[in-house]
């Protein structure tokens, strides 16, 4: 699977801004304005970002077109949000958001 690290690499301008845009959502300081970016957790949640898109994809190709695919869209969606000044990585979101309480059943009331 390809790497943040990588998608900058070979990318071109727009990509590579991208890429940036992506790595100064996760800051290392959320206390610190304009903190260094975490790449390590940018690299996480970028390889979290094409797991779930891979997981949506319909099974009647290879995988490594299936990986290919999700590689792709993953790269368009940081095109897509790159820009953006308020946007919030997903899988932050995600994993910010408060856990539901499931509902009582018979069994528990």
């Amino acid at each position: 699977m390809i790497t943040l690290h990588d998608v900058h690499k070979q990318g071109s301008e727009a990509v590579k801004t991208a890429v940036l845009a992506f790595g100064a959502r996760h800051p290392l300081n959320n206390a610190v304005r304009d903190a260094r970016p975490d790449w390590d957790q940018a690299e996480q949640h970028f390889t979290l970002l094409i797991e779930t898109i891979m997981g949506t994809a319909s099974p009647q190709h290879s995988a490594a077109a299936t990986v290919r695919r999700a590689e792709n869209e993953a790269i368009g969606f940081l095109l897509s949000v790159s820009n953006l000044p308020n946007y919030r990585c997903p899988i932050c979101v995600m994993r910010q958001a408060p856990t539901v309480s499931p509902r009582p059943t018979l069994e528990t009331t």
